[in-house]
C-alpha cells in the first residue's frame, strides 16, 4: 500500500532564499513547457509529450536560465511529468462531457510544491536532517518514523512554513477480528451515527472560528493590492483557513482510527455530496462536516487494516422501520423514528444506521430491511 507522511521544516534565512529560488526555477520551466505545447499545437494542430520536452526543452533551458540550471535535474523531471499529467486530465474530462479545465501558467503565489523523483537523488537523510542539493540540511521535525521504501519526496510551502512529504510504500497491517460490524450514519445534527446506538457530535470548526476569520477578511479587504500589508494580511486569512482544515482533519482521523479499532466491517452511505451542497442553506453546515473527508480516511484506514468497507444508497434508510421493515413518512424536521406498526422508538439516524447495515446483508433484495433490533411493544 502507499502511505505518505508529512513533517514540518525549520529553515533557516538563506535555505529559505535557496527554496524560493528552486520553487521560482521549477515554475520557470513549468510555464515555458505549457507555452511550448500551446504554441505547437495553434501552429500545427498536433501535441506535445513528457519525452519530446524532457529531451529536447529542459536541456535548453538549463543551458540558457541560472536559475533551472542551480535545480536538481530529476526534479525537473518531476515538473514535466506534472504537467503531463495536467494535459492527461484535461483530455480525460473533455471525453467524458466534463468542463475541462484547460491547464493554466502559474504565478509565484500558485507554484509552491517541488517533487523529487527518490530518496537519494537531489535530497537524502543526513545526520537526522533532509539534505537537498545545492540548499543544504534543513532541521525536520521528525513527529513519527518513516516506515517503509521511500518512493517520492515532496517540498511544500504553505503559508510561509514549509513542510516535506514522503510517499513510501508499506505492507498491509491486518488488525485482529472483533466479530462486530456497523453501520454509519452521517448528519448534521450528530456527525456520526452508529447501528450499535452510538452518535459523535459535530464539532463546527469552521462556525467556531467565523468572528476571527470575519475579522480578518476585513482586515484583507482594507489592503491595497499589490502591497506587503495585503500580503500579510492575506496570509493570516489563509493560517485561519489552515487551522480549521487542520482541526478537521485531526477529528476525522481520530473517529476513524477508533471505530477500525473496534470494528471488522463498515457499511456507509453513498452520498453526493456535491448534489447536496448546492442547497445554498445548507452548504456550509455540510461542508463544515467534513463527511467526504472523514468517509474517505475511514475508507483508506479500513482497508489498510484488513477490515471491509461498502457503501450504501441511502435512499429510504431514515423512513423505513429497521425492526419491522414497514415505511413510516417523517420530514426531516422529525429527528426521532417512531413506528406505529412494531413501536420502536429511538433516533432516525439510529434507525438509519440499522438500514445501512441491513443492507449489506444477504436478505436484502431492495425490500424491507432484515430486523436488528427487538420491536418494543
Amino acid at each position: 500500500m502507499i502511505k505518505s507522511y508529512r513533517y514540518r521544516l525549520y529553515p533557516t534565512g538563506k535555505q529559505i532564499i535557496s527554496l524560493e529560488a528552486r520553487l521560482d526555477g521549477h515554475r520557470f520551466l513549468y510555464n515555458q513547457a505549457l507555452a511550448q505545447r500551446k504554441e505547437i499545437y495553434e501552429q500545427t494542430g498536433k501535441g506535445v509529450n513528457y519525452s519530446t520536452q524532457a529531451t529536447n526543452l529542459l536541456p535548453k533551458l538549463r543551458k540558457e536560465n541560472e536559475r533551472v540550471a542551480l535545480c536538481n535535474y530529476s526534479s525537473l523531471q518531476q515538473t514535466l511529468r506534472r504537467l503531463d499529467k495536467s494535459f492527461k486530465s484535461f483530455f480525460r474530462r473533455v471525453r467524458a462531457g466534463e468542463k475541462p479545465g484547460y491547464p493554466r501558467f502559474k504565478s509565484a503565489d500558485r507554484f509552491n510544491t517541488i517533487a523529487y523523483a527518490t530518496l537519494g537523488d537531489g535530497c537524502q537523510i543526513k545526520d537526522n536532517r533532509l539534505y537537498l542539493q545545492n540548499i543544504g540540511c534543513i532541521k525536520v521535525k521528525w513527529h513519527r518514523l518513516v516506515s517503509g521504501q521511500v518512493k517520492t519526496v515532496s517540498i511544500t510551502r504553505r503559508n510561509d512554513k514549509w513542510y516535506a512529504s514522503f510517499t513510501v510504500e508499506t505492507e498491509f497491517v491486518e488488525l485482529a477480528k472483533t466479530g462486530k460490524n456497523v453501520g454509519i450514519d452521517v448528519g448534521l445534527n450528530a456527525f456520526i451515527s452508529t447501528s450499535d446506538g452510538k452518535q459523535v457530535s459535530s464539532p463546527e470548526y469552521l462556525k467556531l472560528a467565523e468572528r476571527k476569520l470575519a475579522k480578518a477578511q476585513r482586515r484583507l479587504s482594507r489592503k491595497k493590492k499589490g502591497s506587503n500589508r495585503r500580503k500579510k494580511a492575506r496570509v493570516l486569512v489563509a493560517k485561519h483557513h489552515e487551522k480549521i482544515a487542520n482541526q478537521r482533519l485531526d477529528f476525522c482521523h481520530k473517529i476513524a482510527c477508533s471505530l477500525v479499532q473496534r470494528h471488522d466491517g463498515f457499511a456507509v452511505e453513498a452520498l453526493n455530496i456535491k448534489g447536496m451542497m448546492k442547497n445554498r442553506y445548507l452548504a456550509k453546515p455540510i461542508s463544515d462536516a467534513s463527511w467526504g473527508i472523514f468517509l474517505s480516511i475511514l475508507k483508506v484506514k479500513a482497508e489498510s487494516a484488513g477490515r471491509w468497507y461498502q457503501e450504501i444508497s441511502p435512499n429510504g434508510t431514515s423512513q423505513r422501520c429497521s425492526a419491522c421493515g414497514e415505511v413510516v413518512r417523517k420530514s426531516l424536521a422529525v429527528r426521532a423514528h417512531n413506528c406505529p406498526f412494531c413501536g420502536l422508538s429511538l433516533d432516525r439516524d439510529i434507525n438509519a444506521a440499522l438500514n445501512i447495515l441491513a443492507r449489506t446483508g444477504p436478505s436484502w433484495r431492495g425490500g424491507a430491511a432484515r430486523p436488528l433490533v427487538e420491536a418494543r411493544s
